[in-house]
Parts: structure tokens; sequence; C-alpha cells
């Protein structure tokens, strides 16, 4: 089982966007995927079409076990037909927000819960969706993932938030004998102005072994998708092929090499 953290110290960059996008190649490909929506504001859970869940993320880490993971898990409320093996969710809730508090008070156990709570989760996928700053919450991310993928956007100060992220992301490393990875840098909404593909291109600068190609283009199909709870696979208005077709080449330059049946 390959688990792969999203994140980056800034909000607003598309993290949730990007794994939904990843989800939804993988799940098509035949690839078993448990997304985990790490963040309070449940962007994922509600991109994912679940709603009301009884069970979520927070549970299994106020729980502190091993396995507690597996009994939150609920069906994406996507089109399961579109999938050879329909999406799994972790999903949140606002009530994780309190929780990252709580684990501050715990000196042994605050960093690994999520850790213990996906033993025993059989996928062959897992992405988390971390939240945006480096509190328990992410780090938690971070510890229970093998790679880290960082989400940006071309914009000022996206190379600050790069570098930090990438600097803590090295510093949890070397706690845990090398990992997470970094897969790679995804730069997220492209737009056709001079000043965003003059950020791009510092960011290439600044970190060419780690910036994916290409990067996800800013499209009404993939902000649509978002709104109404659907993959962006789903989508047939202009431009959802060559969406999808950008998410297809970034999947294979992070995790080209997971399979189903790992």
């Amino acid at each position: 089982m390959t688990v792969v953290a999203l994140v980056n110290q800034k909000g607003g960059v598309g993290k949730t966007t990007v794994t939904l996008g990843l989800a939804a190649i993988a799940a098509r490909r035949g690839l078993s995927v448990v997304v985990v929506d790490l963040d309070p504001q449940a962007n994922a859970t509600s991109g994912m079409a679940v709603w009301g869940a009884t069970r979520t993320v927070d549970d299994a880490l106020a729980a502190d076990r091993d396995g507690s993971l597996g009994p939150v898990l609920v069906a994406a409320g996507w089109d399961a037909s579109a999938f050879e093996v329909p999406p799994r969710l972790a999903p949140s809730s606002a009530d994780l927000a309190q929780r990252e508090p709580q684990l501050s008070t715990d000196p042994i156990g605050a960093q690994s819960r999520l850790q213990r709570a996906l033993i025993g989760v059989e996928a062959d996928l897992v992405l988390i969706d971390c939240p945006p700053s480096l509190g328990l919450l992410t780090v938690n991310g971070l510890f229970a993932a093998d790679r880290a993928v960082v989400v940006t956007e071309p914009a000022a100060w996206a190379m600050d938030g790069v570098g930090q992220i990438l600097r803590n992301i090295g510093r949890i490393a070397e706690r845990r004998d090398g990992v997470p990875v970094v897969s790679g840098v995804v730069v997220n909404r492209l737009a056709r102005t001079r000043d965003a593909r003059y950020w791009d291109g510092q960011l290439v600068e600044a970190y060419p072994d780690l910036v994916v190609r290409p990067a996800i283009a800013q499209r009404a199909a993939i902000t649509e998708s978002s709104a109404q709870s659907l993959p962006v696979t789903a989508m047939s208005r202009a431009g959802s092929a060559t969406a999808v077709a950008e998410f297809e080449r970034v999947f294979d330059e992070i995790l080209g090499d997971v399979h189903a049946g790992l």
C-alpha cells in the first residue's frame, strides 16, 4: 500500500482539487483508492459527495488504536459504475478542528495516531488531504505517509511556501529513516496570464528536480466538478478532456509505479 500526503502550509492552493483528481484517475485505472480527509473544512468529503457521515477521521484519531480507520471508511458518492474499483473515503467533519489541541496533550502518541489507524486498511493507494498548516493534523499525515506531494499555485510567495514545507518534510523524514520521500511539487491553477507564467517559471528554476510537468491549468471544468461534487473524469464540458489528460500525466509522473494488486 502506497500512502501519499498532499501538503502545503499555505491555504487556497487547491490541495483538495489535486487529491480528488488523482483519486479519480487511480480509481479509473483499477486501483483500490482511499482518500483520507484530514482537513476540518471537509472539502474532500463534500467533493466526493459524502454528507452526514456518522463516523469520521476524528473518531479514528480519538480511538488511538491500530486499525481504527477501517470502520470509518465509506464509499464515495460518485457514480460507482464509472470505476472498476469505486474509491473510498475517510470523511472529515468540523469536529476535527478540536482534535488538534487535544492531540497536543499526548506527549507520546500525538504524531502517529493516523499511522496506527491505517494499520489493516487494504488499498493500493491512500491519498491524505492535509489541512493548510503544519499543526499536528498535518504532522500525522506526514508520519503516516511513504511519500509527500507539495501542491502550490504559481503566485507571489509560492516559492517561500514550497521551501518552508519542504524543510519541514525533511525534518520529519530525518526522524523516520528517510520517509516520506518528496515525490514532486504539483503546480495547480496555472492561468493564462504573464504573472502566472512568470511564477511558474520561477518555481521550475528553483526546484527543477521536483516540479512536475505538466502544471494543472485553471479550467472551468475543474471548478465545476468541485461545485457539483463530481470527479473531473465525469465532466463533459469544454476543456474536460484536456484537464483529465493533465491529471493522467501528473499521476504518471508521481505515482506511475503504483499498480493494482501491489
